[in-house]
């Protein structure tokens, strides 16, 4: 007799470092609920054959309270959200903080596909190509609405933005290949956006990497940087009417009219497509707006490029 119809997981496979921690956690939770249903079932129960009225026009005698009782059932609970709270943090934690070795691709949503680009400049549509035992951080945006990024073999899911950017980590463990799905009703062709993941073995990757030739997104961002005359005002030694981008993702720098702001990615990208929502103190507002003339994944490419831009080792650094 065949069983084929009835061999399916009722949970998707552990296929990454994160998904047994994720799981673990999944399963104290629903352990902990279930026990508690039953034990409130079981007790309802008994309350109601033991106290149920036996004789008619009976009255019930009126029960005292119990200290020790009240407590025992506070602190209990109070115990047990707290573990999961303490528990749910630490894998939180896990989940959002990406390994500092963790190799960079990039993807964009778009009404109904996924878009993505490897580091080395390899493109993909609705499928991703990585090895196993290696760290990757999808940096993600979108182009119209919001979708989700979802694996449920990894345990990894996070809502994809238009306008900016979100990111997410995992490290697969197993070679294969798993679903990919967008989580987030995004138009009529919702259902029909979905991918999958490639899981293979790292020899068999690089394989499979030398096999497609093109420009790694440092390179393309490059071309776009010259395309769009950047180099105009953003010169070497802040000699420019901008300034030397070298060595600025991630500093802290100073606003015109007060505050300041942390140059991380969802800052570069304001800063191409409305130059004058944050204005950098000691600058005029010269640089003319770029929405709507770079895609999104061109964005992408300029920010990759100017982050791989060393610092100004000149002392006559710029302003900025």
């Amino acid at each position: 007799m065949n069983f084929d119809l009835f061999d399916f997981p009722i949970f998707p496979e552990q296929a990454s470092t994160l998904a047994s921690s994720v799981d673990a956690l999944y399963f104290f939770a629903l352990a902990i609920s279930a026990f508690f249903s039953l034990l409130i079932a079981v007790v309802l129960f008994i309350f109601f054959v033991k106290y149920r009225r036996q004789r008619t026009g009976e009255v019930g005698e009126p029960i005292h309270g119990s200290l020790a009782l009240e407590v025992t059932w506070s602190i209990i609970p109070l115990i047990i959200t707290m573990v999961l709270f303490g528990w749910g943090a630490k894998v939180f934690l896990e989940i959002v903080t990406p390994p500092e070795n963790a190799r960079e691709y990039f993807a964009t949503g778009k009404q109904w596909m996924w878009k993505i680009q490897h580091p080395e400049g390899n493109r993909e549509i609705n499928e991703l190509h990585v090895p196993t035992g290696v760290p990757i951080k999808m940096t993600l945006t979108s182009e119209d609405v919001i979708h989700s990024f979802y694996i449920p073999a990894f345990r990894v899911k996070r809502d994809v933005l238009p306008g900016r950017y979100t990111t997410l980590w995992f490290e697969a463990t197993k070679p294969g290949t798993y679903h990919l799905f967008c989580a987030e009703y995004c138009g009529a062709e919702h259902s029909q956006m979905i991918g999958k993941v490639v899981v293979m073995e790292p020899d068999d990757y690089q394989t499979w990497l030398a096999g497609g030739k093109a420009k790694s997104p440092i390179a393309a961002g490059e071309e776009l940087f010259a395309q769009y005359a950047c180099t105009t005002c953003h010169l070497e030694k802040g000699s420019g009417r901008g300034p030397w981008l070298g060595g600025i993702a991630g500093e802290t720098v100073a606003l015109v009219g007060g505050g300041s702001a942390v140059r991380d990615d969802n800052y570069l990208r304001e800063s191409i497509m409305l130059p004058t929502a944050k204005l950098v103190a000691g600058y005029d507002p010269l640089m003319p707006t770029f929405q709507g003339q770079i895609s999104e994944e061109g964005v992408m490419q300029l920010i990759a490029y100017i982050k791989s831009l060393d610092s100004e080792p000149s002392a006559e650094g710029s302003e900025d």
